[in-house]
Formats: structure tokens, sequence, C-alpha cells
């Protein structure tokens, strides 16, 4: 399927306001510009304009009608990373923002520690902007920033690459042409700072690299300049609060001196409510019967808030709001995650946000969001952003399209014990990132760490988190069964990692259950692979037919396995192709969708109706003897026995022998690995149990090892007209009748016993009373 997702939507992602205009850089010895091949082209690589690239406003919760782009053709050289001031001559040319590895800066070269990034570009000042402040504003550097205007050094140094920041450059005007340089340091991971995934890998396809990616060094997000009062807003905060339909805004300022605040909340052009407070505190804003927010109803509130000296409005800024609430609690006994109150699925997918042309930076703001939409079109209601954080406009996009948001803090370095200066500036970052996107509606949690890499005080980061936005969820450690991680024991939520799984988190009474990641299913796409050949997954298909039964066999399990057993949100890995990672839905090139869209779109769709009746756990009777008949309409008369050591389904009445009854006879006694599942005892020969071993199942005496507890352990799952068995040790394979022989079967696998046809008949049993008691 070719680029199909999303287009019913326009690809462009209207800008909020209009640029000034860009002016012309530098000259001087640098070489002209000129474009770097893609190792794959996207459907927008030819679209990014030289002169002006990512055009659109980049800040849409904190807007102003006079901004100038400074986005373009900049001149670069790469030093040493020992200098410590600009360079007499820059030999090269640049185009901004794009990261100095990929192919649509124009450098396209691998950065290591030993160097040192130089920008410079010029501008003016427009004349309309005589009396203001002249604020430099970058959305992000990856990592160590250092700005001079016309030779002076602006403020201080900026060490962050996921966070925006700003200087006020008025001071160092000189009225006519003024020249910027930026020098940058991105040691990637050699350094200790958030780095995410990125290494210092080469900048070309090539085999292996992993889980981990191309390094993306340098400016990545848009520049911009911008005209304030000396009085002016920097930041707005915004708070649903659902219990009394308010709207709490809080605003913070630069330049203040007995200034006050005033906040108007509309829908569409009708104000709705009003209220004045302090800067700096809290006040709240009256939003009676409120339009709720969610994945299927975005409503986005228009917020106008103006900063005043007595009755003289001296600043103001625009922006939005989405009323909801996100929680947890008790449903059904189980606690789940609650969005308005209401317990809602949340499948989505892992989204790290790499691009084969722009690496961090999606090469248009109509890319930015298509992945978005992709989601969407998918059947998707969440998205998990993985170890990076995107620009504003990101998250702006996925307020409008109503995607659930879990950011992930990008890691430090893996298998490194962070130092004392590492962990402050983490932490640093960490809060500036909650800080620029606490009052988008679609960030519902937080990710502190993932899968232990650079782990340190978990417990202690997840309460300062959710100290610090007790508005939203938060998970202290994504993956806590792998990989050598260590599970704080607090947060919101208690997140397994299972491949391909889906595997069974389970709740407890203080966190509802989340399945951080599993899927990995992969397929190579002839023509659409970053290095042909060298891609991996965590289980290849060959084919899409593969592909589409496996995927939906895995949310099936979900829906109903993963959920009555407690489970509130699932995410699948991934959303897209990433270099060699071939586990994508879509090519990394996204030009090919590989599923069939409205079967997974159904899937979904299923598994959030799901929500509202999400069932309990299957509770068997205890030491007692029962017979399971097969459901299937073929075999009713079929039930489970055992025949020289192997399992089978054979017709029992009431006048078989009594070897037969007794062979179709078994103890169902608590789990002989976990007391909550189930074992099955032979009736006729105690201490033998029904396990699985090599996929077909069979009837072996207890050795009391590990390995056998786990393979006799049976789970119940609700299934219409009886229930559903399923591995304690390979949650989601099934215990099923095929050819009358009894095997584990998995949806959509690949051996002749996992055929599709009567899957779920076959695999549903009813427990009947014991032929021999």
């Amino acid at each position: 399927m070719k680029l199909s997702l999303g287009r019913r939507v326009a690809l462009a992602l209207v800008p909020l306001l209009a640029t000034t205009g860009l002016l012309a850089v530098s000259g001087g010895p640098a070489s002209a510009w000129t474009p770097k091949t893609p190792p794959m082209t996207t459907p927008w690589t030819n679209s990014v304009s030289t002169t002006n690239p990512l055009p659109e406003y980049p800040r849409p919760q904190l807007t102003r009608p006079d901004w100038q782009n400074l986005n373009g053709i900049w001149d670069f050289a790469v030093t040493g990373s020992g200098q410590s001031t600009p360079p007499a001559t820059f030999a090269e040319q640049i185009r901004v923002p794009f990261p100095v590895e990929s192919a649509l800066s124009g450098i396209q070269r691998r950065v290591t520690e030993g160097d040192k990034l130089w920008y410079r570009r010029t501008f003016t000042v427009p004349a309309g902007w005589s009396g203001r402040q002249v604020q430099l504003n970058f959305g992000a550097v990856d990592w160590q920033t250092t700005v001079w205007v016309n030779g002076t050094q602006a403020g201080a140094v900026h060490s962050g690459g996921y966070d925006a920041f700003s200087y006020d450059i008025t001071s160092l005007l000189n009225g006519g042409t003024n020249t910027i340089v930026v020098g940058v340091w991105d040691p990637t991971d050699a350094g200790s700072q958030a780095v995410g995934k990125q290494r210092r890998n080469d900048v070309l396809p090539h085999p292996g690299g992993g889980i981990f990616y191309t390094g993306s060094s340098g400016i990545w997000q848009t520049v911009w300049l911008e005209p304030t009062p000396a009085a002016r807003i920097t930041r707005v905060d915004l708070v649903p609060n659902l219990s009394n339909n308010t709207l709490s805004v809080t605003v913070f300022g630069a330049g203040l001196s007995g200034h006050t605040a005033f906040a108007s909340v509309l829908s569409g052009t009708t104000v709705v409510g009003t209220a004045s407070g302090s800067t700096g505190a809290a006040f709240s804003v009256s939003v009676p019967n409120a339009h709720l927010w969610s994945p299927g109803d975005p409503f986005l509130y228009t917020v106008r808030v103006e900063l005043r000296s007595g009755s003289t409005v001296v600043d103001s800024v625009g922006s939005y709001a989405g009323m909801r609430s996100i929680s947890t609690g008790v449903v059904n006994g189980q606690r789940r995650i609650l969005l308005n109150g209401q317990f809602v699925f949340q499948t989505g997918t892992l989204d790290q946000g790499y691009w084969p042309d722009g690496i961090y930076t999606a090469p248009t703001d109509a890319a930015l969001r298509y992945d978005l939409q992709a989601h969407k079109d998918l059947g998707f209601n969440m998205v998990r952003k993985h170890i990076k954080v995107e620009p504003q406009r990101w998250f702006y996009a996925a307020d409008q399209l109503g995607l659930l948001v879990w950011q992930d803090m990008p890691a430090m370095p893996t298998g490194v014990v962070p130092s004392s200066a590492a962990r402050t500036q983490w932490e640093l970052e960490y809060d500036r990132i909650i800080d620029q996107h606490r009052s988008s509606p679609s960030v519902v949690m937080w990710v502190n760490q993932n899968e232990g890499w650079g782990q340190y005080d978990q417990a202690r980061i997840a309460n300062e988190v959710k100290a610090y936005d007790p508005s939203r969820l938060v998970n202290n450690m994504s993956g806590v069964n792998c990989c050598g991680s260590v599970d704080g024991g607090n947060g919101d939520v208690v997140d397994f990692h299972v491949y391909v799984g889906p595997g069974a988190t389970r709740p407890s009474s203080t966190r509802a259950a989340v399945l951080g990641e599993f899927g990995g299913l992969g397929l190579r796409v002839s023509g659409h692979e970053w290095s042909p050949g060298n891609g991996f997954s965590y289980e290849d298909q060959g084919n899409a037919t593969r592909l589409n039964d496996r995927l939906n066999g895995l949310y099936e399990q979900l829906r109903t396995g993963g959920l009555p057993s407690g489970l509130s949100a699932s995410v699948y890995t991934e959303i897209t192709d990433v270099e060699n990672e071939v586990n994508g839905l879509l090519t990394y090139d996204r030009q090919v969708v590989k599923v069939d869209a409205a079967r997974l779109r159904a899937s979904n769709q299923a598994l959030i109706a799901a929500s509202a009746n999400p069932g309990s756990f299957v509770s068997l009777p205890s030491n007692v003897y029962r017979s399971f008949r097969a459901t299937t309409a073929c075999c009713t008369t079929r039930y489970i026995r055992h025949q020289n050591s192997l399992g089978y389904t054979e017709v029992v009445t009431a006048s078989s022998t009594t070897l037969l009854k007794q062979d179709a006879t078994w103890r169902i006694v608590p789990g002989l690995a976990d007391s909550s599942c189930y074992s099955f005892e032979s009736r006729n020969y105690p201490g033998r149990y029904l396990r699985h071993q090599a996929f077909r199942v069979r009837m072996d005496t207890n050795d009391n090892s590990a390995l056998f507890r786990a393979d006799a352990t049976w789970c119940a799952q609700s299934a219409t007209g009886g229930v559903r068995l399923t591995a304690w040790n390979f949650p989601g394979q099934y215990l099923r009748h095929y050819n009358a022989e009894l095997w584990l079967a998995t949806p959509g696998g690949a051996s002749t016993y996992d055929n599709p046809s009567s899957f779920l008949a076959d695999t549903t049993w009813s427990v009947d009373a014991a032929w021999a008691p």
C-alpha cells in the first residue's frame, strides 16, 4: 500500500501565524550549499525549502503575531572540541535546522566528541520592532550550546539536547546587519548526558546498529526571532480540573513589577470564561459544561492571556487547552487507567521519531503530522514517544488529532552508572521538558526510565515527577521485567516488556498494568530497506499475509486474555522501521504501509470497545475432577484425554470404557508455577500433569523442576461457550485440538497446528462434569 494513510486530511499543518520573511545569509568564503543524497527518500524529501524550511510558527501554546524565522542556509565550520571562540573562517554551508549527520543538512558527516560545530548567519531587525526587546529562540540544539551576537556572548551556555531556550539579545544589536554565531559540542554516547538512542555510528547505511541509531548533532529544531515588551510572558501553564469545570492558569514572565495576568477561554469565538490573578501563581477560569477532550473527540479551547500593568495590557499571547483528566481507579476489582473517569484501553505504538533524510528532524510539518495520522488511521488511540522529545508542533498535532501520549525522558548512555553531575543535569533537563509540554492535553504519562538504561533512584525520581506534575500518570520504569532494570515499586503503573508477547502484565492494588513494549514482527520490503538485506526484527514473517495474521492474532490475545486479566494499555513495536529495524507497520521511508490497515483498525477498535466490559479473571473449581469438552461444531462429543503420554481428543460417551473415561478426567489444582492459574492432574495417573513440550501437549510426571512447573501451568480466559487455556510461560499461546491432537497453538503462527480456520472454537473448552469422578 503506497502512502495511503492520512490522505483524507490535509498534509500541511496550517501555520498559526505568518512569518515576517527571511533575510539573506551572510556571504564570505563558505562554499555554496548543495544537498546530499539520503539513503532513502520520503514523500517529503524533495519538498524541503532551501531558503525557508519548516516555516510554521514553532510554539503553538505561546504564540505572538510578529516573528522572524531564521531557518535556512547558514555558514558552517568544524573545529576541534577545545576551541572556545568562533573560528575566523567558515568553509561550508548547512541547512538549518537539520542535524549535521543528515542528508537534508547538506553535510551528512559523522560527528564525534572531538568535534565542535559552528554556525553563522546574519539578520536585520524589522523597523516595526523598534522600541521592543528582541528574543532569540532555539527549539532544540544537541547538546551544549554557546551563542554570540555581533561578537559578544549572549547569556550563559545552554546544556540540553531536547528543550527549548532563549536569549534576550536586544543590548547586543547594532541597528543594522547583525551576525549570529552558534557553537555546539555534542559528544553523543561518549558523554554522560541524555542521549536517547543516538550513537556515533556511520551516517551511511551499514550492517548492525541494533536498536541504536545514527546521531543527530547540532541545531535540529527551528531558530527564530521575536519582539516582546520589556515586561513579557515567558510561559503559561494550563491544567484542567474536571471536578469543578475550571482551567487552572499560571502565568510566568520576565521584567515583572507588580503586573497581573488575565486569561480568557473561548469555544470557537465565544468567550466561556475569564479570570485574573497574580503572575507566578495559579488562578482558575470557569469552563461551564466543559466539552471534554478525548481521542474520539479532541476538542480544544482557545486561550488568550494578557499581562497587565494596572488597566494597561503590556503583553499578550495565544494558546489552547483541552479539558480532560487522567487517573487510575478500581473497575470490577482491578486497577485501571481512567480517562475522564472512564476506563478506556490505551492501544498505541512505539514511535521513535527517526527519518532517513532528516534523522531527528522531520523534513516538513506535513511529515511530522503524518506519523500521528497513521496511528489514527490504524485505529490506535495512543503513542509512546520513545527516548526522544519532539518539537512542540508534534504535540500540537497530537492534541488536534486526539492521541494519548506517553512521553519518555531520553535516557543517558547505557551500561554506565551516571555520575552525580550527570544526574543533576538529567533531572534539570527533565524538569524543563515537563515545563514545556505540561499544558498539552495529549500528554497523559511521563515515562522516567527504560529497561534500566542509566538507571538510578527510581522511586525518588517517580515521586518527584509526580509532585512536579500531579496532573499526569508517572511510570517509574518501562520494562521492569527486562534487562536488569530495577522497579522503584511506585508510580501509577507497572510496565512489562514482552517480545513477541503479548504476555500477562498484572495490576496491583496501587498500580495499573501496562505492556510498555511488545510485538516487533518483521517484514523486509524490497526497495524500501535502509541497508538492504541487513534488517532484523524480533520475529520475521516472510510475507504480508503472515504478518497480518500474526499481528492481528496478537491483538486478539490482548482483547480476550490481557484485557480481562487486568491489562490497561499496550505499546506495539513499532510504527515505522528505523534504520536496520524492520519491525515497523510502515517502512522507514514512509512509502509503504506493510499491514492491512482496515484489518488492524478493526482489531484496535474491538480492543478499545471491549473496555466497556473488560471482564475479569476466570475462576475454575479447585481440587475437583472435571472433563474438558471441545466446542467446535464438528467435535462437541470429543474430550481431552491422554494416550501413551500424549494429549488427544476422543469421543467419550456413557458407553465408553472405564479406561477412556479415566483418561478423559483431570483434577483441577492451583497452578504449579502460579496459584492464580491452574494445573491439570491425571485421574488415573496421580502426579502426572498436562503440559506442553516443543508445542506438543502431553502428560508427564512432575519432576518438580521450574521448567516442568511452568510448562504444566495454564491460565484460564473467558470465551463464549467455555474457557480458553493459555500457557503460563507463553501467554497468548493456547491449548488447541487439531486433527484430534493437542498442541500449543499461536494465533497467526506459521505452523500447521496454528491454522486460522476455526482457531477460536478449537481453543475453547467446556468444563464439564467428570467422566470418572
